[in-house]
C-alpha cells in the first residue's frame, strides 16, 4: 500500500470518528442519562457509607486528644480490681442480669427459614403442545364459534407463549376427556413428579417432614391433595397438613407465609410446600370472551419446595428467607371481581379476567412495595423518595412520584409470569432492565403461565444461567384473584454451581434468552 493510500485511509478513519463523536455530541439526552446515572450512584454510595465516613474521623481526632500514658492505664487496672473486690455482690448481680438477658433475646428472636432446596416438575415430551396443536384441538372441538376460534389464535400469538408448553394429557386425546379420574392422574403426575425430584436432591427421609402446605387453587378433590400426598409418601400421622384452594397465582407465596409462620412455633423440623395448578377440569368450554383468555394462557406445571428452621442445615442451604409481605385488596369490589370463577349465559364455568385486571395489579403492586420499601431499600432511596413524597403533598409541588430503584435493593427479580401485558407493566413501573426481566419472559416462553409455581421455575432459570452468588437477594413477586400481591425476598447462602444442579432448564439453557417479539396483546 502506497504512502497516499495511507494517508486516504487515515483521513477516512478520522471523518468517520468526527462523525461518531459528532453524532453523540448531538444527543444531550443520552449524554444527560449518562450523567444523571454517575450522580445518583454517587450519591448512593456516599448516603449508604455516610455513618463510616463521619465515624472514622470523629474517632481519629478523639484518640489524637487522648494521650495515655503507662502509668494511667495501671492506674485504671487498679481502681476497676479494687471496685470489683469490695462491690462483688454487685458485680455477680449484673452479670447475671446480663446474662438472663441475652438468654432470653436468643430464645425469644424468630427462628430462621433455611430454603434447602426446590424441585420443578418437567413434564414429559409426548405432553407438549404447539400453537398449532392448540388450535387444531380448539377448532376441531366444535364448540367455539368462528370469531372466538381467530380470537384465541390472536391472544395466543401475543401471549409470549412458545411452541413448547404442556398440556394434560385428557386434553390433548381426541376426543378430550375431561374427568375426575383424569384430573387425579393430572396433580398426582405433577406433585409426585416434583416430590420425589426434591427428596433424591436433598436426601431427606418422608417421615422427617412435620409441615406439609399445597396449593392448588380450582382443583380440590376429597380426600384433599395435601391427604393424597400424605398417603402415597406414608407421612407420619402427627404431621401439620394444609390445603389452600382458591387463593389463584399468589398462593404459592402465601403457602411460604405460612410455613414461614408455623416453622416459628415447631422447632427443628421440615416443611414441604407443593405448588401446582390443575388444569384438566378447569378448561372453558363456553364462548365469554373474557374467560376464554386463561384458556391461552394457563399450563401444565408445579413445583416442591422444602424448607427448614434446623440451625444445622444452613450450611446446606440454599436461601434464607429473610422477608415475606402479603398485600390483599379484597375490600374493594373492583380488586374482588377483577378475576372471578363463574357460569357464562349457558351455564358453563370458566374463570373471568376483567378489563380492569391490569388498574388493579398496579395498585395492588404499589400497597405491597410501600410496606416492603422501607425495610428493604438502602437509606439513600428511602431519603430521595420522603424528599419526594414531602414535596408534593406539603408544598403541593407538580413533581412526578419518585420511582426507588430497587435494583439496588436486588440482584434478581421473579415476577409471576402471569402473562406478557403484566410483564411489560413491571419492566417499566419498576424501571427493570431485559437481563431483570429475562427468567420471568423466557419462563412464560418455555413453560406458560403455571400459576404459582412459575416463581420457581424462574429462580431454576437463574441458577441454570449461572447467575447466583453468595449474598445476592432475590425478589419474588406473585400476583392472585381475590386481588392479592405477596412478595418473599430470599438470600442466597451460597454460590450456585449450575453444573451441579438438577432442574427444568438444564438440558437445554443454552438456547435462552430467545428473542420475543414485542407486539400489543388484545383484550376485547
Amino acid at each position: 500500500m502506497t504512502s497516499q493510500e495511507n494517508m486516504q485511509t487515515q483521513n477516512q478513519n478520522q471523518k468517520q470518528e468526527r462523525i461518531v463523536v459528532g453524532s453523540i455530541n448531538n444527543l444531550p439526552n443520552f449524554k444527560s442519562s449518562v450523567r444523571l446515572k454517575y450522580v445518583k450512584l454517587g450519591y448512593h454510595y456516599l448516603i449508604s457509607n455516610a455513618l463510616f465516613l463521619i465515624l472514622v474521623p470523629l474517632t481519629l481526632a478523639t484518640l489524637s486528644s487522648f494521650r495515655i500514658s503507662t502509668h494511667s492505664v495501671q492506674d485504671l487496672v487498679q481502681v476497676s480490681m479494687d471496685i470489683v473486690k469490695y462491690n462483688f455482690l454487685t458485680v455477680f448481680l449484673c452479670t447475671a442480669l446480663l446474662v438472663f438477658l441475652g438468654t432470653l433475646y436468643f430464645m425469644s428472636r424468630p427462628r430462621k427459614v433455611y430454603l434447602v432446596n426446590f424441585a420443578c416438575h418437567k413434564p414429559e415430551p409426548s405432553t407438549k403442545v404447539s400453537r398449532e396443536l392448540f388450535m387444531d384441538r380448539t377448532a376441531n372441538i366444535g364448540i367455539f364459534s368462528q370469531e372466538n376460534v381467530d380470537f384465541q389464535k390472536k391472544i395466543l400469538e401475543r401471549s409470549g407463549l412458545g411452541q413448547d408448553t404442556y398440556f394434560p394429557e385428557a386434553l390433548i386425546r381426541v376426543p378430550p376427556n375431561p374427568c375426575m379420574a383424569e384430573a387425579r392422574r393430572e396433580a398426582e403426575t405433577v406433585m409426585f413428579g416434583a416430590i420425589d425430584e426434591l427428596l433424591a436432591k436433598t436426601k431427606v427421609k418422608a417421615k422427617d417432614i412435620g409441615i406439609l402446605i399445597v396449593n392448588c387453587s380450582l382443583f380440590n378433590p376429597t380426600p384433599s391433595l395435601s391427604a393424597m400426598i400424605v398417603n402415597h409418601y406414608k407421612l407420619r400421622g402427627n404431621i401439620l397438613s394444609y390445603n389452600l384452594g382458591g387463593m389463584g397465582c399468589s398462593a404459592g407465596l402465601i403457602s411460604i407465609d405460612l410455613a414461614k409462620e408455623l416453622l416459628q412455633v415447631h422447632s427443628n423440623t421440615y416443611a414441604l410446600v407443593v405448588s401446582t395448578e390443575n388444569i384438566t377440569q378447569n378448561w372453558y368450554w363456553g364462548n365469554d370472551r373474557s374467560m376464554l383468555l386463561s384458556n391461552c394462557l394457563f399450563r401444565m406445571g408445579g413445583a416442591a419446595i422444602l424448607l427448614s428452621n434446623r440451625p444445622s442445615d444452613r450450611f446446606r442451604s440454599k436461601y434464607q428467607l429473610i422477608h415475606t409481605v402479603r398485600t390483599h385488596k379484597g375490600a374493594e369490589d373492583k380488586s374482588y371481581n377483577c378475576v372471578y370463577q363463574r357460569e357464562d349465559d349457558n351455564r358453563k364455568i370458566g374463570v373471568s379476567l376483567s378489563k380492569e385486571l391490569m388498574a388493579v395489579a398496579g395498585e395492588a403492586l404499589k400497597a405491597n412495595i410501600t410496606t416492603l420499601g422501607p425495610i428493604v431499600l438502602p437509606m439513600s432511596e428511602q431519603l430521595l423518595f420522603f424528599v419526594t413524597l414531602v414535596a408534593r403533598k406539603v408544598f403541593k409541588m407538580k413533581i412526578k412520584p419518585y420511582i426507588p430503584d430497587f435494583k439496588l435493593a436486588f440482584e434478581h427479580f421473579c415476577i409471576h409470569a402471569g402473562g406478557r401485558a403484566v410483564l411489560d407493566e413491571l419492566e417499566k413501573n419498576l424501571e427493570l432492565t431485559q437481563w431483570h426481566m429475562e427468567p420471568s419472559r423466557m419462563t412464560l416462553y418455555r413453560f406458560g403461565n403455571t400459576s404459582s409455581s412459575s416463581l420457581w421455575y424462574e429462580l431454576a432459570y437463574t441458577e441454570a444461567k449461572g447467575r447466583i452468588k453468595r449474598g445476592h437477594r432475590t425478589w419474588q413477586i406473585a400476583f392472585g384473584s381475590g386481588f392479592k400481591c405477596n412478595s418473599a425476598v430470599w438470600r442466597a447462602l451460597r454460590t450456585i454451581n449450575p453444573a451441579k444442579e438438577k432442574n427444568p432448564w438444564m438440558d437445554e439453557i443454552d438456547k435462552f434468552p430467545v428473542d420475543v417479539p414485542k407486539v400489543t396483546p388484545i383484550i376485547s
